[in-house]
């Protein structure tokens, strides 16, 4: 059975990025939000094995919303999508608990990288 994870971005064309991407690597989008407080209700709904996330985001952004969702469940598989010059966000977010991070413009390779590799840690 494929990986569900569920991708989070306020830019419809992002999510759909990244989605092409997982989905031709044979993993399964389980759902998409485009703000952090949306992923927080739909990761309870949803339970996917892993959640790639923007951290800039508005209503809640990924690292609000990464806290929230590893406070419910600990467990949780989160990556962070970050575009260049955000490295101290990046900090915060490996704080919260965060697996990893991947930097836009995405390369495929490297989110199929992070998501193999922050699965394989769960």
């Amino acid at each position: 059975m494929p990986k569900r994870i569920m991708v989070v971005d306020d830019a419809m064309f992002m999510r759909a990025t990244v989605k092409r991407i997982l989905e031709q690597a044979g993993y399964e989008v389980a759902g998409e939000a485009e703000n952090g407080q949306m992923a927080v209700e739909r990761y309870g709904e949803l339970r996917p094995d892993a959640v790639l996330m923007d951290i800039t985001m508005p209503v809640m952004d990924g690292i609000s919303a990464a806290k929230e969702i590893l406070k419910t469940d600990p467990k949780a598989v989160v990556l962070m999508c970050t575009a260049l010059g955000q490295q101290n966000l990046v900090i915060d977010a490996i704080k919260a608990g965060v697996k990893d991070y991947i930097v836009k413009p995405f390369q495929p390779e490297r989110v199929l990288e992070g998501v193999g590799k922050a699965l394989g840690a769960a």
